[in-house]
């Protein structure tokens, strides 16, 4: 049995639960799915603050579907009551999809939705409802699904040869990294808050290592694992390392996950879709029991983003 902790499930033991993505659908490049991969079809809608949608942000830029998937964004802070709201659109409303809420279109594919609303979503414009919210799926089909729409150059994410170790390592990543933190900051017991600090620090030892030998993640380019894990680390410092209390070590005092961080974030198409302002506002001013008084720090320096990272 769950309870409620922080706007979050937690279970009995004080474990933070992460709720289930309600849409699930695909688009796919023939429309057996039912949606097809179509240019102008589709609205993607984004928190820039939120690490599973900045993944869908990088893949969307590196493959070059800005001009067949339409880009909305929404208020970094998150009202507890409505959700995702579109207040920095004129208005109020997303001009593309006309609603002044994300859940507006959840409920135009489920009327009898309650969960929570979350981000990246991508919405079908003619019908103004949901296709999916399923964020791991999401940017393993724009990779895949949408290959007849990318750049010239763009590159391979999700390389068929190297796809099941990917899977293999993104997995632990997920569950303990992407999730971990999660786990680490929405903890209602010292027992749960101990358990995910401790599997996190442990996986991000065992990249250090594994990145101690090589460039990426996987083989010799950068792949759907490397943006998964990206999109933690660069939020690492700025709110988890405080705000989740996951404080053994900053980023930066990680030699091996500084400098590949770095490298990711020099890299064209990666660096210039990272907010951090939002990303502050919406940690700190979205999460009343752990921050009560809303104050967002002014720190950290974020001058060394932009140093050498030696990983050429």
């Amino acid at each position: 049995m769950a309870t409620v902790q922080f706007g979050k499930e937690t279970s009995k033991q004080g474990e933070f639960v992460r709720q289930a993505n309600r849409f699930t659908d695909r688009i796919t490049a023939d429309g057996s799915s039912g949606w097809r991969a179509e240019p102008g079809r589709y609205r993607l809608v984004v928190s820039l603050a939120c690490p599973w949608a900045h993944r869908s942000v990088i893949v969307r830029r590196l493959l070059g579907l800005q001009d067949a998937i339409s880009l909305a964004v929404v208020d970094p802070i998150r009202e507890n009551d409505t959700g995702w709201r579109f207040t920095l659109d004129e208005g109020g409303r997303d001009p593309v999809l006309g609603i002044a809420y994300l859940a507006e279109a959840y409920r135009a594919g489920d009327p009898d939705y309650s969960g929570r609303v979350t981000v990246p979503s991508i919405v079908d414009i003619e019908s103004g409802r949901v296709v999916t919210n399923d964020h791991p799926r999401i940017t393993l089909d724009l990779s895949t699904e949408w290959r007849a729409f990318h750049q010239p150059d763009a590159p391979d994410l999700y390389p068929e040869a190297l796809r099941a170790e990917i899977d293999e390592v993104a997995e632990p990543i997920f569950r303990n990294v992407n999730n971990g933190v999660y786990r680490a900051g929405f903890a209602g017991s010292q027992e749960a808050h101990d358990e995910a600090f401790d599997a996190l620090f442990a996986e991000l030892d065992r990249l250090s290592e594994r990145l101690s030998t090589r460039r990426y993640l996987v083989g010799d380019q950068l792949t759907e694992a490397d943006i998964r894990l990206f999109t933690t680390l660069v939020r690492f410092d700025a709110v988890y390392h405080g705000h989740f209390k996951c404080n053994r070590n900053k980023l930066t005092e990680l030699p091996v996950l500084w400098a590949y961080a770095r490298d990711l974030f020099q890299t064209p198409g990666i660096g210039e879709t990272v907010d951090f302002d939002h990303i502050k506002r919406h940690y700190y001013g979205t999460h009343p029991m752990i921050n009560p008084t809303g104050i967002v720090p002014r720190g950290p320096d974020l001058s060394g983003w932009h140093e050498p990272h030696g990983r050429g």
